[in-house]
């Protein structure tokens, strides 16, 4: 007779000193469909909370909608094993929509599309105006502040979080995901249905700086990034375009300042 398999999951030792306690939980992960004016837009892999400030932050993001204002209406629709949130604009910003999805199914055909998708990708940037009023104070006090709203991340040890921090470093506002651009997303729609001025503080990641995070922040005329990984060469060179302040590597006892095009932080 078989012996009873061991139950799982169970922390096994790798080195000196206590083991640690496994999560409590398992992070939500699931298919979050994106429709547009009836139109399939795109699928993404997400934690199915917050999805109103997803929509709201994706939609901003995705340049579909240049303010929250213009969504007229968000619904969203629990499914078999995942989840579809429709979104509705105004008439004029529907045929946009259907040139880019008619772009998108071309370059689904074809490998002659390649420079034009490149260039998409990296359209130029709006240039920042806002003056960051920040220092490094006011990002000391943010990293000691995040881990109280990281609810997720105690849980399941496998969360992202995306907060927005006043020039004194409190944090007015935070979202987290699996994904840190969900995250993101999920941030900057909290934000503009709350309307918060985006000029007023910096955004703190618990992630990585790639391209797409500065991107994200300065579409949302966020004027200063604070990411506690590294930044890829891509992020500096955008922050760099766009006059974003982008400091990475965020520790309690240092950070790596990448761009500081208003020497904030010395």
């Amino acid at each position: 007779m078989n012996a009873a398999a061991p139950p799982y999951p169970r922390t096994i030792r790798l080195g000196e000193g206590p083991p640690r306690d496994p999560p409590r939980a398992l992070a939500q992960e699931q298919p979050v469909a994106f429709e547009f004016n009836g139109l399939a837009y795109a699928v993404m892999l997400a934690t199915p909370r917050d999805l109103e400030d997803y929509a709201v932050g994706f939609t901003l993001a995705e340049g579909l909608a240049v303010s929250a204002e213009e969504i007229i209406a968000i619904s969203i629709a629990p499914v078999d094993k995942g989840t579809i949130v429709r979104v509705t604009l105004p008439d004029a910003r529907a045929q946009p929509l259907r040139e880019r999805l008619r772009l998108r199914l071309v370059e689904g055909s074809c490998g002659l599309c390649g420079l034009e998708s490149i260039e998409e990708v990296l359209r130029p940037l709006p240039r920042l105006t806002a003056r960051p009023r920040i220092d490094a104070g006011a990002i000391g006090r943010g990293l000691a502040g995040l881990r109280d709203h990281q609810p997720l991340g105690r849980d399941t040890g496998a969360m992202h979080a995306a907060a927005f921090c006043d020039a004194d470093g409190a944090i007015l506002f935070a979202r987290e995901d699996v994904g840190r651009h969900n995250a993101l997303d999920k941030l900057v729609g909290a934000m503009m249905r709350a309307g918060a001025d985006p000029r007023s503080g910096f955004v703190l990641l618990s992630a990585r700086c790639s391209c797409e995070l500065v991107e994200k922040t300065v579409r949302a005329g966020v004027p200063a990034l604070v990411t506690i990984s590294a930044a890829s060469d891509l992020a500096l060179s955008r922050a760099r375009e766009s006059g974003l302040t982008l400091v990475s590597l965020a520790r309690a006892d240092s950070a790596l300042v990448m761009h500081d095009p208003h020497d904030l932080l010395g």
